[in-house]
């Protein structure tokens, strides 16, 4: 079932169609929220804020002027960005390492080096210009196509590959003397 049809559903009553779209939107919506900001509980914060929105608006939701992820997206962005001008961040926590499946998973020390790449990444994003970082976690962490990226964001797709081919570069230039440190090492 479409977004557009599960909002319209949730307008009308239905609490199942809210769950649907809520398991569908919302780890994406906290995925970019802990992307831009750099803190789980933040980045949780303004994820729930977001919904909270789209169900404010769902009765006034009017299908295929716009895609819903797309609406939603935008809505985490602008949050995340009022949280950072507010001063609402406690500032630049690094990630905790991401718990792995317990059973047939990675060993102790796999999960320490994801939980390394993890960090290093995380602090490498953190270090970007704000409109590079949103370009870069909306492109090659959410896999969004760049026309999404530019309405999300409301600027050209022309910017868009600019910012996200700018933040690649200093992305890659600084984490290219921990390849070693992090696993990568090419013999």
């Amino acid at each position: 079932m479409s977004d557009d049809a599960l909002v319209a559903l949730f307008a009308n009553g239905d609490e199942r169609a809210a769950r649907v779209l809520t398991a569908r939107l919302g780890p994406k919506a906290y995925s970019v929220a802990l992307r831009v900001l750099g803190n789980r509980a933040e980045a949780e914060d303004a994820a729930q804020e977001a919904m909270l929105r789209l169900w404010r608006m769902a009765p006034d939701w009017r299908p295929g002027e716009a895609q819903v992820s797309t609406w939603l997206y935008r809505v985490v962005m602008n949050l995340c960005l009022d949280r950072k001008r507010h001063g609402k961040r406690a500032g630049a926590v690094p990630l905790d390492a991401v718990p792995d499946p317990a059973d047939p998973g990675p060993g102790a020390a796999e999960r320490m080096q994801d939980g390394a790449r993890t960090d290093a990444l995380q602090a490498a994003l953190l270090t970007l210009p704000e409109r590079q970082r949103q370009a870069v976690v909306l492109r090659h962490i959410e896999e969004l196509s760049n026309p999404e990226i530019a309405g999300i964001m409301e600027i050209s797709v022309e910017a868009v590959e600019s910012l996200t081919a700018r933040g690649k570069r200093t992305l890659a230039a600084a984490l290219a003397g921990r390849q070693a440190e992090l696993g990568y090492d090419n013999g």
